[in-house]
């Protein structure tokens, strides 16, 4: 290739831009690492540490440890003292390491990027058949590390600003209310709902039978599983009518036929129930979305969100990042008459529909 033309500045710049990924994709399984073998809790609020130090506390051989610190402070994770030979961790990147209660907490995310190496021959395939991958196809990380991924953000945000940005749907569930989890995964949602409104009940469904499994066990364990009823269907099939609130957390998208799905929700409504559609944020033209949350937006719909629906009958594939106004289609088309945006964050976006 002639490199006659070529601005040098531009190519340094984007150098340093691919240097930058590439540090951040092969410390990505470091990331794991750290998490697996307890490395960031130990030294979240211990102050500075050596290598050995940590070695010591946390069981885990001192020279791996040593070279995964270096690592760490080279990407500014840790921080170094080269007078004392010792790191630190400090107390704001803690929160995003070693709190996994904290709304900030990332490290979910690298379950779900792992399972996509794992399934690096199967997505190639999709790509040059056009036919899709299933979600129930994937390695299982990707199940676990959805949910750690979004949990947070349901725990932060559901219950203290979403759920009250809706037209008197919290009075609602605080009096007593049939609300449907659709597409619940293994159940973060859900259960954040059932903990906070203990007069209502909850159906939580979800076509992936495993999902449901670990639903169920996850909604035990917290003391709710009594006002949950989780149950395998489809979100065009689920059963039941009469809801008061109808959620979709983060899959319409997803769906082979979200315009169907619409339809059968709205048909599941009360008459003047609520249907909540959370979905990642973006803008309505590809050009809004050209950032740092559409960059990890747009990965993540091109192999998971975009060939999980083409695997499904219609096989809209929307993608994760289809903005606001394509989403008004879809739920209009399924026979809503009032689409509205009840609030945002800067990861999602949360609509309500009436009937």
């Amino acid at each position: 290739m002639s490199t006659t033309g070529i601005d040098e500045a531009k190519l340094e710049a984007f150098m340093g831009q691919a240097l930058s990924d590439m540090g951040a994709n092969i410390s990505a399984p470091l990331m794991v690492m750290g998490e697996k073998l307890g490395l960031y809790k130990a030294m979240a609020g211990a102050g500075a540490m050596s290598s050995q130090e940590l070695s010591e506390k946390t069981g885990v051989a001192e020279r791996s440890v040593r070279e995964w610190l270096r690592n760490q402070a080279a990407g500014g994770y840790v921080s170094y003292d080269e007078a004392s030979d010792t790191y630190t961790l400090p107390d704001e990147q803690a929160l995003a390491l070693a709190d996994e209660d904290s709304p900030f907490y990332i490290l979910g995310a690298y379950d779900l990027i792992a399972s996509l190496y794992a399934d690096e021959e199967r997505i190639i395939e999709a790509f040059r058949s056009g036919e899709g991958m299933g979600w129930h196809e994937h390695d299982n990380r990707l199940f676990r590390g959805t949910e750690r991924f979004f949990r947070p953000g349901y725990r932060a945000h559901l219950v203290a600003e979403w759920i009250p940005a809706l037209d008197g749907v919290q009075e609602k569930l605080e009096r007593g209310a049939r609300v449907a989890d659709i597409g619940c995964g293994h159940g973060a949602s859900t259960i954040a709902m059932a903990e906070a409104f203990p007069n209502s009940e909850f159906y939580g469904f979800d076509y992936h039978e495993a999902s449901i499994a670990r639903a169920r066990e996850t909604a035990e364990h917290a003391g709710v599983g009594d006002r949950i009823n989780f149950a395998v269907a489809t979100a065009k099939d689920y059963p039941g009518e009469g809801y008061d609130l109808v959620c979709v957390f983060d899959c319409l998208h997803d769906m082979g036929d979200p315009v169907g799905a619409s339809a059968h929700i709205r048909d599941s409504l009360a008459e003047d129930g609520t249907w909540m559609i959370v979905e990642p944020f973006a803008g309505d033209s590809v050009a809004e979305n050209l950032n740092p949350v559409g960059r990890i937006f747009y990965g993540a719909s091109t192999v998971i969100c975009t060939p999980a629906s083409l695997d499904q009958e219609v096989g809209l594939a929307l993608g994760a990042q289809a903005g606001e106004a394509r989403l008004r289609e879809v739920i209009e088309e399924g026979g809503f008459a009032g689409v509205r945006r009840a609030t945002e964050t800067p990861f999602n976006l949360i609509l309500e529909a009436k009937r």
